[in-house]
């Protein structure tokens, strides 16, 4: 039978402890049972689930597919499958570059890819390994008596911590409210109550910096986006520099962050492809882009079809929230053999969505690509006997939905 918006194949609860706990069995269970489902996150509206990976690639590469609710009448706000958000936060969240289409997605994207410049990204690579070598030293220093050493903590936060704030250009005295502000933006459940100060603190700070540097221009990013401007003399605005940096901090920190932790763990769980690695060090692009189809994103943000629209064999109505699940996608056997093995010789390419695709394709995916080959080659390098600290079952994972993250990992260096 034809599901549809009276008559759905099945309803899924994205906060379950089974599927908090095991993402990759639910995923499967999930993309078996029907392409497209109904389920609701943070006690909203159903929302269509997609995923199978041709179907969640559609999602994201269609222009039917739209970003913006408002572009569809009768679809509602983004935010109402939020409690309890309050105006002054939707107002920092909403409008940001991942959440508008057409052309003023277009026009945003082109005015940021001048400051955000492949280049830029490059020439910040000798800056990210004088910083791993300097937190290497410091976790080395730490662990020297076999003492357990917890590498989220002390390495996987503070790394692409620092890195946006040398890219972005946050001087190193204001750092400190900067990695307090991006603790709370990437864990909201727990912060809940301090997010409306939180965004005012940290937009009132950017407002501030954005001001200095158009009377002081410096070698950082926010200066080239200050400076950014098209042919008819277009720029953006101070609250469109906002809600970028809001972007970079919330989007590339946290999933850096994981994407670091989570592939320690895999390749200490998987030391034949380690050894691979130790034998070739050219592997390692290629290995980060494999760790990176296996998380730690489990979706996107959801997509609102322009018309009624039939999908999976689902009809979905225009306007309805339709949610890719990224990870179903990349583990999705219809497009990759043995789907959750890791194998640093597969060709993936850019076949997997975990940076998404199309016009929305993540604008921060090859600095995250770089940290993370810098971070991981370095770390087994300079600690070759590394190992876990506790057994494989006593690792705690961010138990909250959208992420397949350890939350803390403590290793013995050697």
């Amino acid at each position: 039978m034809t599901a549809t918006a009276e008559n759905p194949a099945a309803t899924v609860d994205l906060f379950s402890p089974d599927l908090i706990a095991d993402p990759f069995a639910s995923y499967a269970r999930m993309r078996e049972q029907a392409p497209v489902l109904t389920g609701s996150m943070m006690g909203g509206p159903p929302m269509w689930l997609v995923t199978r990976y041709d179907d969640v690639r559609r999602v994201l590469t269609d222009p039917l597919f739209l970003n913006n609710p408002a572009s569809v009448p009768g679809a509602g706000s983004r935010f109402t499958v939020m409690k309890n958000v309050s105006s002054d936060v939707v107002e920092y969240l909403s409008g940001k570059l991942i959440e508008i289409d057409g052309a003023d997605h277009l026009r945003l994207r082109r005015l940021v890819s001048k400051a955000f410049t492949a280049r830029r990204v490059a020439a910040l690579r000798p800056r990210i390994e004088e910083i791993t070598g300097t937190l290497l030293d410091r976790m080395a220093e730490e662990g020297r008596d076999g003492t357990p050493v917890d590498l989220v903590e002390s390495f996987c936060f503070v790394l692409p911590a620092t890195v946006i704030c040398e890219l972005v250009g946050i001087d190193e005295a204001d750092r400190a409210d900067w990695y307090g502000w991006g603790r709370a933006l990437m864990a909201p459940a727990e912060h809940a109550d301090r997010l409306p100060t939180v965004f005012r603190e940290c937009a009132d700070h950017l407002f501030g910096v954005i001001a200095s540097r158009r009377a002081e221009p410096r070698d950082d990013l926010i200066t080239a986006l200050v400076e950014a401007q098209e042919d008819d003399g277009d720029r953006l605005t101070d609250r469109e520099m906002v809600k970028l940096v809001f972007t970079l901090v919330i989007a590339g920190h946290e999933t850096t962050m994981n994407l670091i932790g989570n592939s320690v763990l895999a390749l200490l769980e998987h030391p034949d492809q380690l050894a691979l690695l130790r034998e070739d060090p050219s592997r390692w692009p290629q290995a980060v882009l494999e760790l990176m189809r296996l998380g730690p994103t489990q979706f996107g943000n959801p997509r609102y079809p322009a018309e009624d629209v039939e999908l999976g064999g689902v009809r979905i109505p225009a306007g309805a929230p339709v949610l890719p699940l990224i990870l179903s996608a990349n583990t999705d056997p219809r497009q990759f053999g043995a789907p959750e093995r890791l194998d640093i010789g597969r060709q993936t390419g850019t076949g997997h969505l975990g940076f998404g695709q199309g016009a929305h394709y993540c604008l921060g995916a090859p600095l995250a690509l770089q940290e993370a080959e810098v971070a991981l080659r370095a770390l087994f390098t300079r600690f070759p006997d590394l190992s876990l600290a506790v057994g494989r079952e006593e690792i705690p994972w961010v138990l909250r939905t959208g992420f397949t993250a350890v939350a803390e990992l403590p290793l013995r260096l050697g």
